[in-house]
């Protein structure tokens, strides 16, 4: 009976080992082909450069498997050990040590702590929105360890360090390399070959600290989220990112995808300009513009309830009291309650052209959005839609996301939305600050909305230095509050993430936080599907141990150097 099993555990490696070399140099294309060395990944990239302190681009950086940070967050967005193997704050809660692991940057340097210290220097020397985050004192670095020390206690200094702002680089390449071009010198699992707009190709990390199981990575931009769902399906791509709702019944056939979709930490919202002179800086008016918007039909109708209709600034899927909020939210949808307003503030549709005016000039609204999420341009033309009803006018405008961050700054608009993290780092704090707390000379400049309280300003000094958990958690429900009762912003809902794959490639999978698409993590599908032939196999066996099997297959990754070159599998026979 042995020999039998024996023989059938030699066929199935056989007939593995088969599968395993289709494909890689001879034999029929169409067959079944072996384990991949390149993954394609379709997105929307919003980067015009790949240096980390530029706007937001440091996103795209993570994104791509170039760059990592201190720290990285679960899936319930705890802060975990990365580059960091641990951390500790001071008595004084002044000042945090971190303790680098001993690893290296892709160009073979190690990764000290002075090296550490000369990244995060750099980084608040090149991008104003690091000031804005914390107050930096001074940093210092002995052997593997570097101290952060603050002007004042903070709080949550590990979660903000793992924003990709702070991705760690080696700063003695700076200049070198041109990073904006090629990519900045990180330790992430691939390191840029080529860099375009349009698409960016790169290359296994030699240096890398574990298995990295590609030797090539292509990321393509297609901003189109329809033509990056077709791409998929026709297997120009391996892995499309945020396929839109419309598109993802194309994907059901679980023999043939893995869609991995969850409940978002985000906001789609829009910033309101309420600066003195402009429109919505009349309350009734921001309340009458809240409240001729249907946000639970465009929910559900619009968006095929993939996302929930919006009202307070956090979504439902943090712990921020979302539903005692939502009850108390005052702008909910009534259109006549709208048209009320409208007209205590002295609008009226004077000349009968469908949209009110006050001293000869219409209410008009100019409303930013950019198409690279599917649901921004449906928001806006329903925007567009609803707001005519009540006599408000939505001038719609396009741009490029590369200058939708400097609109913002500078206050180039009525209505700008955009599709947002409310815990950037692990914690809401940075999200409620940046559009919200007063922009004083610059301190901070995400707030080019002119919004200003003083009662949440001061919570959110006082949020600073909170460390008690519940406490903070208080302070930013009252933050909340203050926000929906000025009517100053528009949540339009809480959407659903995803990331869909072909069964080429396993464990593509999106996380809360939407840093991380391409990590060590993805592999080859073939690796699986070996292994659940070898489990088939045991099965058939039962009873008998599996080192009586006759064979084993290892996965090893293309590095490593002790594989055959076309094929990721080693099989070796007792």
């Amino acid at each position: 009976m042995k020999s039998i099993y024996k023989k059938g555990a030699a066929l199935a490696a056989a007939a593995l080992m088969t599968v395993a070399f289709a494909g890689c140099g001879g034999g029929d294309k169409s067959a079944s082909k072996g384990p991949k060395d390149t993954l394609t990944v379709g997105i929307t990239n919003f980067a015009a450069s790949l240096e980390p302190t530029d706007n937001y681009f440091g996103w795209q950086v993570m994104r791509y498997g170039v760059g990592e940070c201190l720290v990285h967050f679960d899936s319930k967005m705890n802060a975990e050990p990365w580059i960091a193997e641990s951390w500790k704050v001071s008595d004084d809660k002044m000042s945090w040590t971190f303790k680098i692991k001993d690893i290296k940057f892709s160009n073979g340097t190690p990764v000290t702590g002075e090296a550490v210290k000369k990244s995060i220097e750099r980084t608040f020397a090149k991008a104003p929105r690091a000031k804005a985050m914390f107050e930096l004192d001074h940093i210092t670095a002995d052997g593997q360890n570097v101290t952060i020390y603050t002007k004042k206690p903070i709080a949550t200094l590990p979660g903000i360090l793992g924003d990709p702002l702070f991705i760690i680089v080696d700063v003695d390449s700076d200049g070198k390399v041109d990073f904006a071009k090629q990519g900045p010198i990180g330790t992430g699992p691939y390191m840029v070959k080529s860099f375009s707009k349009a698409k960016c190709e790169l290359d296994a990390n030699p240096n890398y600290y574990a298995a990295v199981p590609f030797k090539h990575l292509v990321v393509n931009t297609i901003d189109d989220p329809n033509t990056r769902a077709m791409a998929l399906q026709k297997g120009e791509i391996d892995i499309a990112v945020n396929v839109a709702a419309g598109d993802l019944a194309l994907f059901q056939d679980k023999n043939k995808f893995n869609i991995s979709s969850i409940s978002s930490i985000r906001d789609v919202l829009a910033r309101m300009n309420v600066k003195e002179g402009k429109p919505l800086a009349d309350k009734r008016v921001r309340q009458a513009l809240l409240r001729s918007l249907d946000r639970e039909t465009y929910a559900k109708v619009l968006l095929k309830d993939t996302f929930i209709a919006g009202g307070p600034m956090l979504p439902p899927s943090l712990d921020y009291d979302f539903d005692g909020l939502m009850k108390a939210y005052p702008d909910k949808y009534n259109v006549e309650s709208a048209k009320k307003l409208l007209e205590e503030a002295g609008w009226k549709d004077s000349d009968g052209d469908g949209f009110v005016d006050k001293d000869g000039k219409n209410l008009e609204l100019d409303f930013i959005f950019y198409s690279g999420r599917a649901e921004l341009p449906l928001y806006a033309e329903a925007t567009q839609s609803d707001a005519k009803k009540v006599g408000i006018k939505i001038n719609l405008k396009n741009v490029d996301y590369n200058v939708l961050d400097g609109i913002g700054v500078r206050g180039e608009y009525d209505l700008l939305i955009s599709n947002i993290l409310t815990e950037q780092a692990g914690d809401p704090e940075v999200f409620v600050n940046q559009y919200w707390k007063t922009n004083v000379d610059g301190s901070n400049p995400q707030n080019g909305s002119g919004y200003s309280n003083p009662e949440y300003d001061a919570l959110s000094d006082q949020l600073a230095s909170e460390f008690d958990p519940a406490k903070r958690r208080d302070i930013i429900i009252k933050m909340e509050k203050i926000v929906q009762d000025d009517a100053a912003t528009l949540i339009f809902g809480y959407p659903q993430t995803n990331m869909v794959s072909n069964k080429s490639v396993q464990n593509a999978n999106i996380y809360p936080c939407d840093y991380y698409w391409v990590t060590k993590d993805i592999t080859p599908a073939m690796v699986k599907y070996a292994f659940s032939r070898l489990s088939y196999i045991r099965q058939r066996r039962s009873g008998f141990p599996s080192s009586e099997m006759g064979m084993e297959i290892r996965y090893r990754p293309f590095l490593s150097g002790r594989c055959h070159a076309v094929s990721n599998f080693c099989f070796h026979f007792n």
